[in-house]
């Protein structure tokens, strides 16, 4: 059930590149590409384990809606407290499938608790300037 092949298919690398680039896709548009592509550019097995693990297999399970995989990798990366680049690939992913602004806020607030005020404040002016690029898009 939380597997995306059914077991005891045979599925080749590229199945599972090919099932990430859609997840991808489908969470963060051209913006994913744009990293995987620049993650390619100094590591191609790296940015190909990424799209094939992280969004070929994890992100294709069924446990969770893409909806609910965003907000926990928000909360996920505002606890590390330093992985401000990726937090907000996230919060823009996060918005891209569904979460409000006001939920994410309140994901942060959350992070006060069990991650310490300063990765909240980082999560919180990592989130002001997601939001201020996606109004100034608008």
């Amino acid at each position: 059930m939380n597997s995306p092949t059914q077991p005891g298919l045979t599925e080749t690398r590229d199945d599972r590149f090919a099932r990430g680039l859609v997840k991808l896709t489908q969470i963060d548009g051209d913006a994913g590409e744009a990293v995987v592509a620049r993650v390619g550019a100094i590591a191609p097995d790296f940015a190909r384990y990424l799209v094939e693990y992280g969004f070929g297999d994890i992100y294709s399970r069924s446990g969770l809606n893409l909806r609910d995989r965003e907000i926990a990798v928000v909360a996920a990366l505002t606890a590390l407290g330093n992985a401000t680049p990726q937090l907000k690939v996230h919060l823009n992913a996060a918005l891209n499938v569904g979460v409000t602004r006001d939920e994410i806020l309140e994901v942060l607030m959350m992070m006060s608790v069990y991650a310490g005020f300063p990765a909240a404040l980082n999560g919180l002016f990592a989130a002001q300037e997601v939001f201020a690029t996606r109004d100034a898009a608008a």
